[in-house]
């Protein structure tokens, strides 16, 4: 999602004011020893929503591969919600709480290899979202018409905010079923494919048949209609369904259309859809927008751009409703490429950052893409790293969206063959199919590819603030240059112009020098290079 305006209209907290932390921190950002010992099998959430109340009541029950014994079992569930009770093959176990942190006690001897099930049952009134989906929890609205509007979102506050589940990224559910009871003359939308639809007491039941990120479950309730088409992709028929209030069908209908051209370019680039068995969906909801696998919700309004403006400023922002194409190319970065933790989370926002570029160049051509990208830059602040502070839930700046585009855009230009960048993009699906990951892996993965030594480059970027000057002097036929601002051994390839014509030049920090045929006038660093540049 994207987070820029928010830091815009709060400001930037300093380094040193970020990094206090709290035993809750380090229990809701870690892989303690109350979640190591299992692994996530199976979920089935199955919930009541009451908007009038703004209360929820239900159960959640975990199934789970036992990989070494302990009897401890960490479950996460935020207040005000509270834990009614847990049992396990019927028996009601002890559980200690720890504020948001609620250990159970299991009695059953926990032997590797087994699989076992516990049932967590909960109410409360959830928390309700500030300003979804930044400060997140449920969005508790109404429509034109006075029913209700209801909608859940929770990335970095995390899914224990409104259900009790094991809240942290490295372990993914294999498969899910989500129950949800809405009010009387409503629809529920949620991930995954509708199962089946209990009549008397109106609840909606979806299955996902993939591994999905605990915040991308959603639930989205309201006056809905649907209408939906079927897209012949990379591995067949791809149904696409869309969930839109009655009232903007005809609107929807229309501007729609920009998610079949957002499959065809991401398909292209990122190799095929990746979760053709739970379909793929876009749900309108009151607010602006998120990447919930399978069920991208939606809201921008029906407007081209960022709600109707251009993030880059050159007018090609305005080609694409920015809501469909930046949160449905989380599919392939966020939703199949996870990162295991928050720190990492450029991993998502940049790569999905960049995507947005990608969609330009397969529709309108490579200038168009540049010119977005180079456009975006303007958005960069350089506050602070782009990575965050591991294993305590703490994301780095909101620079992993507009500066992550930008590196990614730079190793296109190093890579210099867009037949060899796509095999890499679509190599990163494919290799890290449904799994979740570390920066460290996503670095390794390219600079092998690449065939370099990107230990310095990475560096650079994603953990300081320091851009690359490319320094350099003109004396007659001879161009004398180096990077400066940078970490001990950068260097990149660097496409220049020389009086108009292209030049590679390998700089580093340390002086070099090239002679050319004639006496030179002019250099330019090529734009799309991230870098600074100081004659």
């Amino acid at each position: 999602m994207n987070k820029f305006i928010l830091f815009l209209a709060l400001g930037t907290l300093s380094f040193s004011q970020a990094q206090t932390f709290t035993k809750q921190d380090t229990l809701r950002g870690s892989i303690t020893p109350e979640r190591e010992w299992w692994d996530l099998n199976y979920y089935h959430l199955d919930i009541a929503v009451d908007p009038d109340e703004k209360f929820i009541s239900g159960s959640n029950t975990i199934r789970y591969k036992v990989l070494k014994s302990h009897q401890v079992l960490q479950v996460d569930l935020q207040s005000p919600l509270s834990i009614e009770k847990v049992t396990q093959d019927g028996k009601e176990l002890t559980v200690t709480h720890n504020v948001n942190a609620h250990f159970v006690q299991l009695t059953k001897p926990q032997v590797k290899g087994e699989f076992n099930e516990i049932v967590v049952t909960y109410s409360g009134h959830p928390k309700e979202a500030v300003n979804a989906p930044w400060d997140g929890g449920f969005s508790w609205k109404k429509d034109n018409n006075g029913k209700d509007f209801v909608a859940t979102s929770c990335q970095g506050l995390g899914a224990s905010v409104w259900w009790p589940n094991k809240d942290h990224m490295y372990d993914e559910v294999d498969s899910m079923l989500i129950s949800v009871k809405a009010p009387k003359g409503l629809m529920n939308i949620s991930n995954g494919r509708l199962r089946s639809v209990h009549k008397e007491t109106n609840t909606y039941n979806w299955f996902v048949g993939n591994p999905i990120n605990n915040y991308g479950v959603n639930v989205n309730i309201g006056d809905y209609v649907h209408f939906d088409e079927v897209y012949q992709g990379e591995k067949g028929a791809l149904d696409m369904d869309y969930y839109v209030l009655k009232d903007n069908l005809e609107k929807a209908k229309e501007h729609f259309k920009d998610a079949p051209k957002m499959m065809k370019a991401f398909e292209h680039w990122f190799g095929p859809y990746p979760f053709y068995e739970d379909s793929f969906k876009l749900v309108e909801v009151p607010y602006l927008g998120m990447e919930h696998q399978s069920s991208v919700t939606y809201g921008n309004q029906y407007l081209k751009g960022y709600l109707g403006r251009d993030l880059s400023q050159t007018g090609w922002g305005l080609k694409f409703d920015f809501i469909i194409i930046h949160e449905a190319g989380h599919e392939w970065f966020a939703n199949n490429i996870t990162y295991k933790d928050a720190a990492d989370m450029w991993v998502h926002e940049g790569f999905t950052c960049y995507s947005e570029s990608l969609f330009l160049d397969y529709h309108y051509g490579t200038e168009a893409a540049n010119a977005y990208v180079q456009g975006i830059r303007n958005n960069i602040r350089n506050d602070r790293p782009i990575i965050g502070i591991y294993n305590v839930n703490y994301e780095g700046s909101g620079d992993m969206y507009y500066k992550g585009s930008n590196i990614l855009h730079t190793l296109r230009q190093i890579v210099n063959d867009d037949k060899e960048w796509r095999t890499i993009l679509r190599g990163l699906n494919s290799e890290f199919y449904h799994k979740t990951v570390t920066t460290a892996q996503i670095e390794e993965y390219i600079a092998t590819k690449m065939k370099r030594d990107l230990d310095p480059f990475f560096d650079q970027y994603l953990r300081t603030v320091k851009i690359p000057v490319f320094e350099y002097t003109i004396k007659g036929k001879k161009i004398s240059y180096r990077f400066t601002n940078t970490v001990k051994d950068f260097t990149i390839p660097l496409k220049v112009f020389v009086d108009d014509q292209p030049v590679w030049l390998n700089p580093s920090t340390t002086w070099q020098s090239k002679k050319m045929n004639g006496n030179l006038e002019s250099l330019r660093v090529d734009p799309n290079f991230y870098v600074e540049t100081k004659s």
